[in-house]
């Protein structure tokens, strides 16, 4: 839910429920063989215990037909109107939904899905429990959040496993570089801490820190990094606070995303990939290039990716207004029916093709 209590729903805002196999055959047709897709827990579940499990169905089948392999992202910022996060039966409820949805993921002969319990966790927490402007939008309970978000973490495995044991588990996570403000060394303390803080779901999902939340290494096998433009910013925050990307000369003391990658690579000791990435209007086809380039220079130092995710692939409407942000590889444009017709902006799939090739 925005901020203003309306319920989100970006896959069908977007018509992606209802134009499914046309989107995955055209990520197709442009080279893409993995997609991220979001399980919708609040569309499965809307009466306690009953599942209607067609749309998972619905997903298998679309990308099987594309040859798409699907990664999947089991909560994405949403659970049914009748769950209390911070109730303790929250995690128990979110393990029986996962055992449903591997039930059906092995009924259609799925034997090693890559998943996501949750997406986020780290900025799921803020977002939800300190800055307020995520359901269920509350102050000062950052860390208790965390905390429950890493136990689902850990039951959502552990329910996914006892039926698909062959299930490879994926975090994602912001990659952020903070850093003081020019004229105040005083904070540098405040702005390392708050980049150690990054890695502090991988720490507990691993069982690394506070082990008496039952984490363990078996509860992680990859890590993905979400990096936009706005991921590098002074400390704490705030209007003007983030690094100009766009600025030309560039701020000296942004960090080039391959040396954010080998930091990531060492700390986390995990196989990474990029999970998201995008810039938006004319910027687009820039960012992939630079993205790209600095891929590039993360392998000429020994540093492998598993893969690099656009997101978003189709343009999405803000979460607080219905302005679209023009940052998909498509745009929309709405007909008098109703269809969201699908429009590839051209510029960005030029650098695509650019990305592809420089990185095979």
């Amino acid at each position: 839910m925005n901020t203003r209590g309306q319920r989100l729903d970006l896959v069908a805002s977007t018509q992606h429920d209802v134009q499914l196999e046309p989107d995955h055959q055209r990520i197709a047709d442009l080279g893409f063989r993995v997609a991220r897709e979001a399980v919708r827990w609040p569309v499965i579940e809307r009466e306690p215990g009953r599942f209607d499990l067609s749309t998972v169905l619905a997903l298998v089948a679309s990308a099987r037909k594309a040859d798409v392999q699907l990664v999947w992202t089991l909560c994405h910022y949403g659970w049914p109107d009748d769950v209390d996060v911070f109730d303790r039966s929250f995690v128990a409820r979110f393990a029986s939904f996962c055992d449903a949805v591997a039930r059906a993921l092995r009924d259609e002969g799925e034997t090693a899905p890559i998943i996501t319990p949750v997406n986020e966790i780290s900025f799921l927490a803020w977002a939800a429990a300190d800055a307020g402007f995520i359901w269920p939008r509350a102050r000062r309970r950052g860390d208790e959040l965390k905390r429950i978000l890493v136990r689902a973490h850990i039951a959502a495995v552990d329910a996914f496993r006892e039926v698909l044991p062959d299930s490879r588990v994926a975090i994602v996570e912001p990659l952020i570089h903070v850093l003081a403000p020019r004229d105040r060394r005083d904070l540098e303390p405040n702005a390392a801490r708050h980049n150690r803080a990054q890695y502090d779901t991988a720490d507990l999902i691993t069982g690394r820190g506070e082990p008496e939340l039952g984490g363990g290494p078996r509860y992680l096998d990859l890590v993905g990094l979400n990096f936009y433009h706005d991921n590098q910013w002074d400390w704490p925050g705030g209007a003007g606070a983030r690094l100009r990307w766009e600025d030309e000369p560039r701020d000296p003391r942004w960090r080039p995303l391959h040396l954010l990658l080998r930091d990531a690579r060492e700390r986390y000791a995990r196989p990474i990939f990029i999970a998201e990435t995008s810039h938006f209007g004319s910027g687009r086809a820039r960012w992939l290039r630079e993205v790209a380039s600095e891929v590039r220079l993360a392998r000429a130092w020994g540093i492998e990716l598993e893969g690099l995710c656009l997101y978003p692939i189709v343009d999405r409407p803000d979460w607080e207004d219905g302005h679209w942000h023009n940052s998909g590889l498509w745009d929309i444009a709405p007909e008098p029916d109703g269809t969201l017709r699908r429009v590839m902006n051209e510029d960005y799939a030029a650098a695509l093709r650019d990305a592809q090739a420089l990185l095979g």
